[in-house]
């Protein structure tokens, strides 16, 4: 057990920077993840006042939030700037 927690924490130190990276380069990843914390902090407030909530429909938001965020950033990538368009044409 010590050594699996002593394992996963070598692989987060090793990855933090790329994570930094791809978040600081990402802002609504921020917001993203900010939500997440709240949605769980809210569920774990309900398990906590005895109101069961099934853990699919949480799962089921949370990676279909991250599937339209993925979309969204790949959207992005393939706009071209906002200098460039045209607002008549848009």
């Amino acid at each position: 057990m010590i050594l699996a927690v002593m394992g996963a924490m070598g692989l987060m130190l090793a990855f933090s920077r790329v994570v930094a990276d791809f978040v600081n380069k990402n802002p609504t990843i921020k917001m993203l993840a900010l939500s997440f914390l709240i949605m769980i902090g809210l569920l774990l407030v309900m398990e906590a006042a005895h109101q069961e909530i099934e853990k699919g429909y949480l799962y089921f938001a949370m990676g279909f939030s991250l599937l339209v965020e993925l979309l969204n950033m790949r959207l992005r990538k393939k706009a071209p700037p906002l200098e460039l368009r045209n607002p008549r044409f848009d």
